[in-house]
């Protein structure tokens, strides 16, 4: 008997344009919970609270909003210039001015990116020195202190001391860590010696910071002669970080510096010993000291390198940004390189970026206050909203419909471990 059955011959498969599929793979990225995607979300959902509020307080929406019903169409109007002014003068402020660039003078069109750069470097200095102190399991809140000794001790060899332009320089930042991580070391050593929470002798040595400058500010060689103001000598020109744009604008040399240091910093948590001891020390400290590891002097040695860092950001504000020393050296720094930190999840390169978008917020709220009359505290609401968000990635998972892909979580394990002590 014949064999009737026939062949089934297989249907081509059509390729997918590349188009649609390079689509298709940046929706499924989108839609996955991790912590780069958690990040811009968080960003995304602060600017709306951000809009939200700049709309409810703008006179012209509250007017318009008295006769919504009759004519709703005026309230949604001015809500909507409010917010888009604002924001986009918190972009011309920070990144570009669109109006600069016809005119064709370099140092207007490039001044918006300085102040953004100038005030990112001593961000992402602190930054890396919470964050580093986060990963070995200590949470350093003397960012403030550490940043204004290290300011004195720079500003000091900066003004007091005459040395050949390179030395006077490279000495002044070396006095500047040195101070840093005296003042660091000092929390880690009581911390490994007397059990003391660190969390409590950074506070505590950060008064002690403010009150040594506010008498140093007042003290003969220290106070700028024949002046009644607090203020310090004038830092030699031999020691102040080399402008990278011209001398008339403010981004310095201290910005390679602050790249260096992020760069060292993930060498070191990623490539030497001390790094290892220094996670491991962060994740589990009973397990490290069970393993051999010497958790006491992990404690100092760390909180000596994270105060080293915090005094290059001082080094930073008086030999770049500054030339004298002032009661307010430390700018707020010291506390807003802790959000950056946990919005860098404790990472130097997400440190680095986190500290670019907060020297831009800072940047551009000046502008946007300015040009808009829109309060500069709508910059550190951003802030904290970013944070919180960050904070809640349940939260912003739902609202984005986002599908964990077991990368994302929160602020991560080592930021957690920060709080534990």
């Amino acid at each position: 008997m014949s064999d009737t059955s026939t062949a089934v011959t297989p249907v081509p498969q059509v390729p997918e344009p590349a188009g649609r599929a390079r689509v298709g793979r940046l929706l499924r990225w989108l839609r996955a919970a991790n912590p780069v995607v958690l990040t811009m979300y968080a960003f995304v959902l602060a600017l709306v609270v951000g809009a939200v509020l700049i709309a409810a307080t703008n006179t012209a929406t509250i007017q318009s909003a008295k006769y919504f019903f009759q004519a709703p169409g005026d309230t949604f109007s001015a809500a909507w210039s409010a917010v888009s002014s604002a924001y986009s003068a918190l972009f011309e402020g920070s990144i570009v001015d669109p109006a600069t660039v016809s005119s064709g003078n370099l140092s207007k069109i490039l001044y918006p990116i300085s102040e953004t750069l100038v005030n990112a470097t001593p961000l992402i200095l602190v930054g890396l020195s919470v964050g580093l102190a986060f990963r070995a399991g200590l949470f350093n809140i003397g960012g403030q202190g550490q940043i204004i000794i290290g300011a004195v001790c720079a500003g000091y060899v900066g003004f007091a001391w005459h040395l050949p332009v390179v030395v006077h320089l490279i000495v002044a930042l070396a006095a500047g860590t040195a101070g840093g991580a005296l003042w660091g070391g000092l929390a880690g050593w009581l911390k490994a010696r007397t059990g003391a929470h660190e969390v409590i002798t950074t506070i505590m040595l950060n008064y002690v910071a403010l009150n040594l400058l506010a008498f140093l500010l007042t003290a003969s060689g220290f106070q700028r002669p024949g002046s009644n103001q607090a203020v310090s000598n004038i830092v030699d020109g031999s020691a102040q970080l080399p402008r990278l744009m011209g001398a008339s604008l403010r981004v310095h040399a201290g910005l390679f510096v602050a790249v260096a240091a992020a760069a060292g910093i993930g060498w070191l948590l990623k490539r030497s010993q001390l790094g290892f001891t220094l996670r491991a020390v962060g994740a589990n400290q009973s397990a490290a000291r069970t393993a051999g590891m010497d958790v006491e002097r992990s404690y100092i040695t760390v909180m000596l390198i994270a105060g080293g860092l915090a005094g290059l950001a001082g080094c930073s504000q008086i030999l770049g940004t500054n030339t004298a020393i002032t009661q307010d050296i430390d700018a707020g720094i010291g506390f807003n390189g802790i959000t950056v930190a946990l919005l860098g999840r404790a990472r130097p390169w997400g440190t680095v970026l986190a500290g670019l978008l907060f020297g831009a917020l800072t940047a551009g709220g000046t502008v946007m206050q300015v040009n808009t009359h829109t309060s500069i505290e709508l910059v550190t609401v951003l802030q904290a909203v970013i944070v919180i968000f960050i904070a809640a990635p349940a939260l912003v998972s739902a609202i984005f419909r986002a599908k964990a892909t077991g990368a994302g979580g929160g602020l991560g394990p080592t930021v957690a471990t920060g709080w534990n002590g």
